[in-house]
């Protein structure tokens, strides 16, 4: 593996770890409606390009709540792995699921990014895998929390990203139409971009297309 080969459907798995009521309270580092977003272009993202997906919470029914339901309700057949460590490397069901996988590239996007990110970061690396984050996703405490954390993970050997990166990545070329509507559909719903894809729609017809005429 190499980390100049890039991420796909068929190379990559994802977890996404404790998008709570709690842990979303203490995001000062990120306006958390951008986090909200970001976290659901990588979700549908993987729900579309159909990559193996984990997902992880922390004292979900005695403090944290439970994971943002415009998440789970995309993997209604997953368990949901509830911890009580802030490392998720240190729950054995959490290892279980990434080692199910049976990839080695992995992205890691979680709240916060100095313990729920930073920690399994640290372990998974050790453990030979390549890590991806998307930082925009992510959230913490304080910009510094975060920043540093960021830092750390790549001076560790994790590699940054950003939400919409790792979507475009999996999508590569907007002619590959069997993803085409889906990508669409994201960048709407949660990027800036959707405006201009709505517009041109509405100028150009529905046939509009960046893969180009069909």
């Amino acid at each position: 593996m190499s980390k100049l080969e890039m991420l796909t459907p068929q190379n990559s798995a994802i977890a996404l770890i404790d998008y709570q009521p709690a842990m979303y309270q203490g995001v000062q580092s990120h306006d958390r409606l951008g986090v909200f977003n970001n976290i659901q272009i990588l979700a549908k993202a993987a729900k579309l390009f159909k990559i193996p997906t984990v997902l992880t919470t922390v004292a979900k029914d005695s403090f944290s709540g439970p994971f943002m339901p415009e998440v789970t309700e995309l993997f209604p057949k997953h368990d949901i792995i509830d911890r009580t460590s802030m490392n998720s490397w240190l729950d054995a069901n959490f290892r279980k699921a990434v080692a199910a996988t049976g990839r080695k590239k992995f992205v890691i996007a979680g709240l916060w990014t100095e313990a729920c990110v930073m920690f399994p970061t640290l372990d998974m690396l050790k453990e030979g895998y390549e890590i991806y984050i998307p930082a925009d996703a992510c959230g913490d405490l304080s910009v510094e929390a975060h920043n540093r954390s960021i830092e750390r993970a790549i001076q560790a050997g994790a590699v940054p990203i950003t939400s919409a990166q790792y979507a475009f990545e999996l999508q590569q070329d907007w002619a590959r139409t069997e993803t085409y509507d889906g990508m669409m559909d994201i960048l709407r719903a949660h990027s800036p971009y959707g405006i201009q894809v709505r517009f041109s729609k509405w100028a150009l017809g529905e046939h509009a297309s960046e893969a180009g005429p069909k």
